[in-house]
């Protein structure tokens, strides 16, 4: 299929993130609906500029930080939003689809995109079955709970997901090393963009080593946005992917 087809189908999917939450069914799991059903962006007032900071750091790779952002445009009817994202600069940055009518927060599909790409780099495995796995662990619910996050100052209140999606893999033995990785989802209504941050971690073989892997993004702030965009689609950039089909719930 055409980079561009797949682009669109991929913006049509986040852009119903709310009429998902009035339709869904009773058994799409909480962390479902926080993840890919919320419509974060519903509050925000464009033009708006979604600041993240991302690290890494760990005893198996060079550390490093970088950055990430959503620029919020006014949509064609005067609505938030149209979105462009930026995952990480330079050699390290990951081409990402524009959302010309987005209500969910697109920063978590580019974020799980870029993971499963690691998972596949450092592991030589299949992205298809690391996605799979991560869908199903968010379908079966994973462990949900409130917590306070300290943000600009304050403590807001937000939800916490936590999941170990390959514990349980009958394909485990092929990566053992990875095999216990976590994902902590922090969420709160209270941050611009409803996404707190994202945090996966691969523990060292023993309790007492360092971890093997923690990757981090973290939501800076929201603020004015440079530059003249005006929330219409862009030339197609190399390596769009349809990242919000991708990650529905089979």
């Amino acid at each position: 299929m055409h980079r561009l087809a797949l682009a669109t189908a991929a913006l049509c999917a986040l852009s119903v993130a709310s009429a998902c939450a009035q339709d869904a069914a009773p058994d799409y799991s909480p962390a479902e609906r926080l993840l890919f059903m919320t419509p974060q962006l519903q509050t925000l007032q464009p033009p708006t500029l979604l600041r993240y900071r991302f690290s890494r750091r760990g005893s198996l790779e060079e550390p490093f930080a970088d950055s990430v952002t959503l620029a919020l445009n006014a949509r064609a009817d005067g609505g938030c939003c149209a979105a462009r994202g930026t995952f990480l600069s330079a050699a390290r940055r990951l081409p990402v689809p524009d959302v010309p009518q987005a209500e969910g927060n697109p920063v978590i599909l580019y974020f799980l995109e870029h993971d499963m790409r690691e998972m596949q780099r450092l592991t030589q495995g299949a992205q298809r079955h690391f996605r799979k796995r991560l869908r199903l662990a968010i379908q079966q619910g994973g462990a949900v709970r409130d917590v306070t996050l300290p943000y600009q100052g304050q403590g807001v209140v937000g939800q916490e997901i936590v999941l170990s999606p390959f514990l349980d893999d009958p394909l485990r033995p092929k990566y053992e090393k990875f095999a216990r990785k976590s994902y902590r989802f922090l969420l709160s209504a209270a941050v611009p963009g409803g996404l707190y941050g994202i945090r996966t971690r691969i523990p060292g073989e023993d309790p007492q080593a360092r971890p093997l892997l923690v990757e981090e993004l973290l939501i800076e702030g929201a603020g004015a946005m440079d530059g003249s965009w005006n929330g219409h689609p862009p030339p197609e950039e190399e390596g769009a992917t349809n990242l919000a089909a991708t990650w529905q719930t089979p």
